[in-house]
């Protein structure tokens, strides 16, 4: 593959490709869509190094094959923080995120009987990366807001100054590519 970093994630080795953010940065794009080896493989590291929970939280779109993966592996129940509302969803909770990898601001949402599965639990957030963080604080506000109780976060690459970050568990780190 042209232009790609290579790495070994969950023992398994992976090209990912590298793709321009701005003028002066490149990263390498991780998209766990469609590989169900590295999300069944990444999922048992991460429960293995992940505290105790009673669920799981995860933000559309890329950590849902991740978040169902470990809810099936640990036998726990997962919620998605959707990006927009649906019909179906009754008297949603907010929040604003921008991340590094789409362009506007987002908001994440969850419905009230979503909100009403966090409240008084443990909670585990699970991304596909960590990079500045802004996906995880939106998640973090969402838990907030429903009453529930952070127990951890935890993602299967850290990337650039994330890796340094003693609040997440991870499996690999993921270098940024200045210009």
């Amino acid at each position: 593959m042209a232009n790609t970093y290579k790495m070994t994630i969950a023992g398994l080795e992976r090209e990912l490709p590298i793709c321009p953010l701005n003028d002066k940065l490149d990263i390498a794009a991780f998209v766990m869509f469609s590989d169900v080896e590295l999300t069944i493989k990444a999922a048992e590291q991460l429960l293995g190094k992940s505290p105790y929970f009673d669920i799981i939280l995860t933000a559309e779109s890329k950590g849902i094959p991740l978040a169902y993966e470990m809810a099936r592996q640990s036998s726990k129940r997962y919620v998605v923080a959707r990006k927009s509302v649906k019909l179906y969803m009754t008297e949603p909770i907010s929040v604003s995120v921008k991340s590094i990898t789409t362009a506007a601001e987002q908001t994440l949402y969850l419905s009230q009987e979503k909100a009403a599965m966090l409240k008084g639990k443990k909670v585990l957030i699970v991304d596909d990366v960590i990079s500045t963080g802004e996906s995880l604080r939106a998640l973090e506000e969402l838990v907030h807001a429903a009453g529930g109780i952070i127990s951890g976060r935890s993602a299967v690459l850290a990337e650039g100054d994330a890796a340094d970050r003693k609040d997440i568990c991870f499996l690999e780190k993921l270098p940024l590519f200045f210009k």
